[in-house]
């Protein structure tokens, strides 16, 4: 996850195909080491795609709509206070 978030730095930054070396470089400089061999899939994988597009098919578009039930409102009936038994001031 490291490596992916290295390469994606760096093609954010304008890097449109950043080589291991620049990758390597971006975490070192905060004091990671890179595993060479992951390091060498993920750019393998990646050679010659577009960030942007890679990203908006990761993303996925937006969540379906849910779905709209028809509630039925209850009409609530109003409880009279004309006739309890006792006042107010009794």
């Amino acid at each position: 996850m490291k490596h992916l978030a290295a390469y994606l730095l760096l093609g954010l930054g304008g890097n449109t195909s950043p080589s291991a070396k620049d990758v390597k470089d971006v975490l070192s400089s905060v004091g990671i080491e890179a595993d060479d061999e992951r390091l060498d899939k993920l750019i393998g994988e990646l050679k010659g795609k577009d960030l942007q597009e890679l990203i908006s098919e990761a993303a996925g578009g937006a969540a379906p709509e849910a779905e709209k039930k028809e509630e039925k409102k209850e009409e609530e009936k109003e409880e009279s206070d004309e006739d309890m038994g006792f006042g107010l001031f009794d």
